[in-house]
């Protein structure tokens, strides 16, 4: 899966559940923070080192639950490659959308890495714990197309996500259909949020930049978010 780290590398809104740490966010400078639809962007959260140490977490779970490549309800594979870490993965097959205690080949979901539960707690500090950390890799020429994260069963628990490897094209809309959307391109390191009227935002990957970045072996995007399941 090319997950070996190799040096360098590049006012009206419903309230969330992470006001504490967005009042202290609005107070960095402009550069750091970018907003999509309500959607939050924090640029380079984690620096070379802590990706790198992440990568190798990232692996361990790899090892443990294999990365697969999930089929819509209609039976078409998609491009990129998904595992998960938690009580719960996101599974996709004929049977439908949904969340599983276990993986497809039948063995539990490893436990989330000790780093992302602190993001989560450093970006989420009201939130309940995560339940489901989802890693897909977009690997040359994957995207994902507008969707919502509606699978959980409450929406006022944030969806946080990481951005590790090749630059990708982000692309925001609202919380219904064929709105008008904003695009940003996120970098390794890079965290967005979906909290309070944004959590139902449509979003999506238009594209990566294949090679951008040399923090995966292999090149290719890995992105990690955290969600509460139940």
């Amino acid at each position: 899966m090319g997950l070996q780290p190799q040096g360098g590398g590049s006012g009206g809104q419903k309230a969330g559940l992470c006001g504490r740490k967005m009042a202290h966010a609005r107070q960095i400078a402009s550069r750091d923070e970018y907003l999509l639809n309500g959607v939050r962007i924090f640029s380079q959260v984690l620096g070379l080192s802590a990706q790198k140490a992440l990568v190798q977490d990232l692996r361990d779970v790899a090892q443990k639950a294999p990365f697969f490549h999930p089929k819509t309800a209609r039976g078409r594979k998609m491009s990129v490659q998904m595992t998960a870490a938690g009580h719960f993965g996101w599974v996709s097959d004929g049977k439908g959308y949904r969340y599983e205690p276990r993986h497809p080949s039948g063995g539990a979901w490893p436990p989330i890495p000790a780093a992302l539960l602190a993001l989560w707690q450093e970006f989420c500090p009201n939130a309940r714990a995560p339940e489901c950390c989802l890693i897909n890799y977009y690997g040359q020429g994957a995207r994902m197309g507008l969707h919502q994260d509606r699978d959980e069963t409450d929406f006022d628990q944030p969806v946080l996500s990481l951005s590790l490897g090749d630059d990708a094209l982000f692309r925001v809309g609202g919380t219904t259909r064929g709105g008008p959307t904003q695009s940003h391109w996120l970098r390794s390191g890079d965290v967005a949020l979906l909290d309070g009227s944004a959590r139902l935002a449509y979003h999506g990957i238009d594209r990566i930049r294949f090679g951008s970045s040399d923090l995966l072996s292999r090149a290719g995007r890995l992105n990690i978010t955290l969600r509460v399941v139940r």
